[in-house]
């Protein structure tokens, strides 16, 4: 690797990585989705498919803003863990354990993608680049969502019935809904029921 003189080839050299990764990511999350058992799991995976090709397109345009030229640099750290996700998965026994497995598989790609963003975000910022810090701090809190989401999946399902609690899973997958509608009304990301105006009273 060439040797990085300054913050502003390093912030370029991370931002190679992430663009690679992003791209091994959307062609690598189509295998985990048509495998998951959970459809709340598959549904998360497909949706983060369809995302992670807006953070390919958002970081494009972070490169444009830079001036640097649009290219990639081979990630192999992400070529790793989708080959070790794979291979976990791969071993799996049963359905449910799969999904475990698949969990926490895309976990490790998701901690791995908030570390790099993190890093970049900050780099931009102190460079005097909040145009693409703020670029960056948009796909940072996605991923950021895209992880508790898993969690929240793996919680409220997924590791009670690898465990064979099935029961517990229900109630659980119960519970983890109404926690996510209770996160998101507070971040005003669904309608929330206004209390009806009185009706004023008519003088006799």
């Amino acid at each position: 690797m060439a040797k990085v003189e300054s913050l502003e080839a390093l912030l370029e050299a991370e931002l190679r990585d992430l663009y690679d990764a992003e791209k091994q990511l959307v062609r690598a999350l189509p295998k985990p989705a048509k495998k998951a058992r959970d459809p709340e799991l598959r549904r998360a995976l497909q949706e983060h498919r369809q995302q992670t090709e807006m953070h390919v397109e958002r970081l494009e345009q972070v490169f444009d803003l830079l001036n640097k030229a649009l290219r990639g640099k081979k990630c192999r750290s992400m070529q790793h863990l989708i080959a070790e996700g794979e291979e976990v998965i791969g071993s799996a026994k049963d359905e449910e354990t799969r999904d475990a497995a698949i969990v926490a598989s895309a976990q490790k790609a998701e901690h791995y993608e908030i570390a790099g963003y993190g890093a970049a975000r900050t780099w931009a910022a102190r460079l005097g680049r909040r145009d693409a810090a703020d670029l960056l701090q948009q796909t940072l809190d996605e991923e950021k969502e895209a992880d508790a989401r898993l969690t929240d999946i793996a919680e409220g399902a997924v590791n009670a019935a690898a465990a064979g609690e099935a029961g517990e899973a229900g109630s659980a997958r119960s519970t983890g809904g109404s926690k996510r509608r209770a996160i998101a009304a507070d971040r005003g990301t669904v309608p929330v029921r206004r209390a009806a105006k009185a009706t004023p009273r008519r003088r006799a």
